[in-house]
């Protein structure tokens, strides 16, 4: 935001600054901003529209604005209004400011995923599972949604191997903790010891981490293998950092569980009071009841 700020400051811009450059940046401020509750609605809608207008003002057409609303329509909790987005950008031809076919697909594989849509995620993935589209995120994240749709659709020996193919591109790295916590969430309903041995390698990379919203998706997904496996084994002893240890004690796998489920619920409410809806929270509720 410094640079748009030193860009404006100038008449035409800095010769030092490179307008494209500095105009794919922007995109994904606005991508990742609704991560953040803090920041209001009033902020994001007058950065998205901030976005249209130098576009066009640079000679882009419509498309990845009308792109990147669909995006903050879905992190917004507006499955309606993202829809309708998708269907108009569709109509539109790519140019130099669109996003890599496969992280344009991947999204909206996961519009599908979190409408419930199961058919339409499993059929929208097709070209990314086949290898047709990848960059340096897909098919990483998009397999994490693909997980319980696969499970559901009573594909079990596919879901195993996406699992397996899946985790091996996002282990231990922390940019792909969402991801992560989606391979933990499917664990928790076909292996909830694995699901364990997962967070337990995980959980450090959480600690300070810069999203609130993968951290949110960590506690909420990570509670379901520690609340079912606490049937199993009451008496695990948890693998944890000792920063993590020092900060909460020593905690039994229910109290474990029951923390990260006031985490992830206290967080959801800062989201939904942001966004102005309940999604965030009745997607914990059901989490949690499950």
């Amino acid at each position: 935001m410094r640079s748009l700020g030193s860009w404006d400051s100038t008449t035409g811009g800095p010769e030092w600054f490179d307008s494209y450059d500095l105009l794919w940046s922007y995109k994904w401020i606005v991508g990742e901003i609704c991560h953040f509750p803090d920041i209001p609605l009033t902020q994001i809608e007058a950065l998205a529209e901030d976005l249209g207008k130098r576009y066009r003002e640079h000679g882009y057409g419509p498309r990845t604005y009308l792109y990147y609303r669909f995006r903050l329509a879905m992190d917004l909790g507006r499955s309606e209004e993202a829809g309708t987005y998708l269907e108009q950008l569709q109509k539109l031809p790519r140019d130099r400011m669109s996003d890599c076919m496969a992280c344009e697909q991947n999204q909206i594989v996961q519009y599908y995923a979190a409408a419930g849509d199961d058919h339409m995620a499993l059929e929208a993935a097709k070209p990314i599972l086949s290898g047709s589209m990848r960059c340096a995120e897909v098919p990483h994240i998009t397999i994490s949604h693909l997980l319980l749709p696969l499970h559901r659709a009573q594909s079990e020996e596919e879901a195993v191997k996406a699992h397996i193919r899946g985790y091996k591109l996002i282990k231990g790295k922390r940019e792909f903790i969402e991801a992560i916590s989606r391979h933990i969430e499917y664990l928790a309903i076909t292996n909830p010891k694995k699901g364990i041995e997962l967070f337990e390698q995980h959980i450090a990379l959480t600690l300070q981490h810069e999203d609130p919203y993968q951290t949110m998706l960590f506690h909420l997904y990570s509670s379901k293998p520690l609340r079912r496996f606490a049937l199993e084994d009451p008496g695990y002893r948890l693998r944890s950092p000792a920063s993590f240890v020092t900060a909460n004690g020593e905690l039994t796998l229910e109290e474990l569980a029951g923390h990260f489920g006031r985490l992830a619920t206290t967080a959801a409410q800062k989201y939904d009071l942001r966004n102005g809806n309940r999604v965030y929270s009745e997607l914990t509720a059901t989490v949690l009841r499950e």
